[in-house]
């Protein structure tokens, strides 16, 4: 099977700083299911040839208008998880694809991405191809639908939870169905996953902990043991797909720590795992701030949305993601 490289090589591992914070080198941040809305991406399409091609290439591969679900919606068809993602990793592409021909972007020390972003993360960071990805997260969120529709689930956001509080929160309102923490985007900010009625009880039992709890609008639990069809119909089409170790680090959601680049059944694996397991996103961006791969500081959020930008601000308000569509365009 032959493969393609991403568009525009933006990674190049032994580069410098240079003085044009444009050039400086950063660390590429990916967003994932929720930072979708009617608009997005296009912008990018009208102003610049090599996006309106990413999201061209996108309808034809997928033989849907993925073009339209982002600009036009409406917002309930974009929300659906067998659209939404691969929106998302296709708008997510066009951003990197017109930032790196604009000279805003020239080069990349690791990358992350929540959740369906960990896929567009190993995309930029040459794993495998465009149309690879985009295939496969589009499986992904229709597996994910699937799932969710097979069991009546839900999502509860706790503002002011920590770990040990999630999981006592969730011994406590499991009952006889499904209830596990789902993502730890933030210190305080964590969302618990599960069956229909053990989420209702979630939401008594943290006001009994002195938590407060929102009830996500989502199709189902995601990152909990009710996605598992999912992960299994996403495990059997991994396989079949051509890989390549990623030429910069790219962090894992399950560990919060950068995948083994040369093991690439382990990052499927990783991959897997976390259609089932909490998200720990706090956790990967304060490991990048402990041990900034080649000293890199500089984080650049890619379209759409500024969600990872706002979960920063709680991880270290001191620390500045800059979005990738406000970078000034480099001059020669």
């Amino acid at each position: 099977m032959s493969r393609q490289r991403p568009d525009t090589t933006i990674m190049k591992r032994d580069n410098p700083p240079h003085g044009n914070d444009a050039e400086a080198p950063c660390i590429l941040l990916c967003p994932g299911q929720g930072a979708q809305f009617v608009g997005m991406g296009r912008e990018l399409a009208e102003q610049c040839a090599i996006a309106a091609d990413a999201f061209r290439r996108a309808d034809e591969v997928l033989g849907i208008d993925i073009s339209s679900a982002c600009f036009d919606g409406p917002q309930e068809t974009l929300n659906r998880t067998d659209v939404a993602q691969a929106a998302i990793y296709t708008c997510s592409v066009a951003c990197y694809q017109s930032a790196a021909h604009r000279g805003e972007l020239t080069d990349a020390a690791a990358t992350a991405g929540l959740s369906l972003g960990e896929f567009t993360a190993l995309h930029l960071a040459g794993a495998f191809d465009f149309e690879s990805g985009l295939r496969l997260v589009h499986l992904r969120g229709r597996a994910m639908q699937e799932a969710a529709e097979q069991t009546p689930s839900g999502m509860v956001a706790l503002v002011g939870a920590d770990e040990s509080q999630a999981n006592e929160l969730c011994e406590r309102a499991r009952g006889d169905g499904v209830l596990v923490p789902a993502n730890f985007n933030a210190p305080g900010q964590v969302v618990v996953s599960g069956s229909s009625d053990a989420c209702e009880r979630a939401v008594a039992v943290a006001e009994q902990m002195g938590l407060r709890a929102t009830p996500l609008r989502v199709a189902g639990a995601f990152h909990s043991p009710i996605m598992q069809p999912a992960a299994d119909r996403l495990a059997e089409a991994m396989e079949q797909m051509d890989w390549q170790p990623p030429r910069i680090p790219v962090v894992s959601n399950v560990t919060g720590r950068p995948h083994d680049g040369g093991d690439l059944a382990s990052i499927r694996r990783r991959l897997v795992e976390q259609l089932t397991s909490p998200v720990r996103w706090a956790e990967s961006m304060q490991w990048l701030l402990d041990h900034p791969p080649r000293g890199c500081e500089r984080f650049v959020e890619l379209e759409p949305g500024k969600v990872l930008a706002g979960l920063m601000k709680r991880v270290n308000r001191r620390v500045r993601v800059v979005a990738a569509s406000s970078l000034p365009i480099q001059t020669s």
